[in-house]
């Protein structure tokens, strides 16, 4: 299948730079899963398109300020290190710039020496692995030093960090937000309960993988990212239910949707309370294993997760549906609108 086909026109004015000043002002597209209908709604309507019996499956991974600017020790030059995951005690991969310059053994340092690094090894593409020195409490360190890492196409200065971050973050450890998840407030996950539909928390913490392109013309040549996922009793057993007694199951965003894919086709469609690595990669002609149904932001032309979506629909129906969105003028990205991937009525 050739990345091509996954390609539309966007204009740039319609990728989002910032927020909304509330989270549910943002509008949402309603695609029928069959047959690629769409509506047009806003998102605090979303609680109208679930039905009572449904469970919904949000990532609760937190976002670190994981962009730190800091001064190689010798030259007093400027490096960017964008923290990646944490390989080993106070060890980390890093992605960074200029990688040129940065060889083993050189020493950045930041906050006024507060946190100091010292490169251990050369990856590719710009990584690096750092091992870090400090005293006191490393994520206080970062928290008050480091920013956040925001995609590379977003270009205009977040005011408030908070607004990167969903309002159920609890589990530290992501180097971008699962943005679907942005889009809601306790009060409209209240009224989801009050409605009879699940609400349920898992985590994926988000790599940096997915903001890499795909670099190969076959997208069956491509190789995905490895993320760190984990899911309780509780939430396993909650998703279970909903689908043994004829419910839908959403998942809140990718991440959502890669993490219950990756248990369930390995557990005969069942959840497991489990964690571990996942590179699944979901394209077309993938048969879903638990998911009816998905919540989702617009994303990149020729991206694994417009692939991803176009595996659970089609990729006629969602590339339509983005023509739509565009002529409209969604809102794109990680700032963007919302669509819902709807399941027929049960």
């Amino acid at each position: 299948m050739d990345v091509n086909d996954f390609d539309f026109e966007l204009p740039e004015s319609l990728i989002a730079q910032t927020p909304l000043e509330d989270r549910t002002a943002s509008r949402l597209m309603v695609l029928d899963k069959v047959t690629g209908d769409v509506k047009h709604r806003q998102f605090r309507q979303i609680v109208d398109e679930l039905q009572e019996g449904d469970v919904i499956v949000l990532n609760d991974t937190r976002v670190l300020p994981a962009r730190l600017i800091g001064t190689k020790e010798d030259t007093g030059a400027s490096i960017e290190v964008l923290l990646l995951k944490e390989t080993g005690a106070n060890e980390w991969e890093t992605l960074v710039k200029p990688a040129k310059r940065v060889k083993v053994g050189t020493v950045v340092t930041f906050g006024d020496g507060r946190l100091e690094a010292e490169c251990t090894e050369i990856l590719e593409q710009g990584g690096r692995i750092f091992k870090f020195r400090y005293e006191g409490i490393f994520y206080e360190i970062l928290d008050s030093l480091g920013q956040m890492p925001l995609p590379p196409y977003i270009t205009e200065t977040l005011d408030d960090q908070s607004r990167y971050q969903t309002v159920f973050a609890k589990e530290r450890g992501s180097a971008a937000a699962p943005t679907a998840g942005l889009h809601f407030t306790e009060e409209i996950l209240q009224e989801i309960k009050d409605k009879g539909v699940g609400v349920e928390f898992i985590t994926l913490h988000v790599g940096l993988g997915t903001f890499r392109p795909v670099s190969v013309d076959v997208i069956e040549e491509h190789t995905m990212h490895s993320e760190y996922y984990s899911v309780t009793e509780k939430a396993a057993n909650a998703i279970n239910e909903a689908k043994a007694r004829g419910g839908n199951v959403i998942a809140v965003g990718t991440t959502s949707a890669r993490t219950l894919e990756t248990i369930a086709s390995q557990n005969d469609g069942k959840i497991v309370p489990t964690s571990g690595w996942t590179s699944i990669f979901i394209y077309p002609g993938y048969r879903f294993s638990i998911l009816d149904g998905m919540l989702t932001n617009f994303h990149l032309p020729k991206s694994t997760l417009i692939m991803l979506i176009s595996a659970m629909v089609s990729r006629e129906h969602v590339l339509a549906a983005y023509k739509e969105a565009v002529k409209e003028k969604y809102r794109f990205f990680s700032f963007g609108d919302a669509m819902f991937i709807k399941p027929p009525q049960k």
